[in-house]
């Protein structure tokens, strides 16, 4: 073969080569634009759906709450709560913080209901701040659960987990609950801490007094710090639980005992 020959072919060679990795290239460009795209669209997506959630849940409190400044005048409409949502149970508030849980509680026909779907029925991963299916509606029970989701933007429960620090827990012991029959009740937290999803903080149903303060005492040997708050066996509790960043596995729960219940005047 003449020298011609041979440096044609080793063009053609060339010219092959170039396009081959050229398509490559396009192709690997092409997936990287895809998946940016689907990526940045979940974000979207992601983003819009906190917007929309928290949006929803500051109607609701415009609509429903009264004297929202100070402790001793809120007041919750649930009438109007009624209205829009007849599974109402319950408002929760802290006060002075972690403010941003004030929030509507709900009970549905399973503990599935209400994981993502708002107090007013829309699809979204907020979901509700919900009471435990097999619990009684009025707070009644030795333990009531009440579940909300540790949401990223910092709303729901994820400010439960600032009572991991025992400094934000002396400033903040309180957290309270308001029903429909015009009841404030007061809890006094006496544990925070993590726990397993089979945990024994999760029975609602006691044999026994006795029983009931083996459940407390497991809940304050696993909490975080030493509240030094006294439960008794004839004492009722609340246990508000969300997850963790860590596993499925794990729950962050935040427990109070009733410490006081009025009446409040309109």
């Amino acid at each position: 073969m003449s020298t011609d020959g041979k440096n044609k072919k080793r063009h053609r060679g060339r010219r092959k080569k170039k396009a081959k990795n050229s398509l490559v290239t396009n192709i690997v460009l092409a997936a990287a634009v895809v998946v940016f795209c689907v990526s940045a669209f979940q974000l979207i997506k992601i983003a819009k759906g906190y917007l929309d959630g928290r949006s929803e849940y500051k109607k609701i409190a415009d609509l429903a709450l009264k004297d929202t400044d100070g402790k001793d005048k809120f007041r919750v409409d649930f009438d109007e709560l009624l209205k829009l949502n007849p599974d109402t149970v319950g408002w929760l508030r802290f006060h002075p913080e972690p403010s941003i849980i004030n929030y509507p509680v709900v009970q549905g026909e399973d503990n599935q209901e209400y994981l993502h779907k708002t107090f007013s029925a829309n699809e979204n991963t907020l979901g509700t701040i919900f009471l435990n299916v097999d619990n009684s509606k009025d707070f009644s029970d030795k333990n009531s659960i009440v579940y909300g989701h540790r949401m990223k933007d910092g709303s729901m429960f994820r400010h439960l987990w600032d009572y991991d620090d025992q400094e934000f827990y002396s400033k903040n012991p309180y957290f309270y609950i308001y029903t429909p029959d015009g009841r404030e009740i007061t809890y006094h937290i006496f544990a925070a801490a993590k726990v397993g999803d089979t945990s024994k903080a999760y029975t609602t149903v006691f044999g026994s007094e006795a029983q009931f303060e083996e459940v407390v005492k497991g809940m304050k040997e696993a909490s975080f710090y030493n509240t030094n708050v006294e439960v008794g066996g004839d004492d009722s509790i609340v246990t508000l639980s969300t997850c963790t960043a860590e596993s499925d596995d794990n729950r962050m729960i935040v427990c109070g005992v009733k410490e006081k219940e009025v009446k409040l005047e309109d």
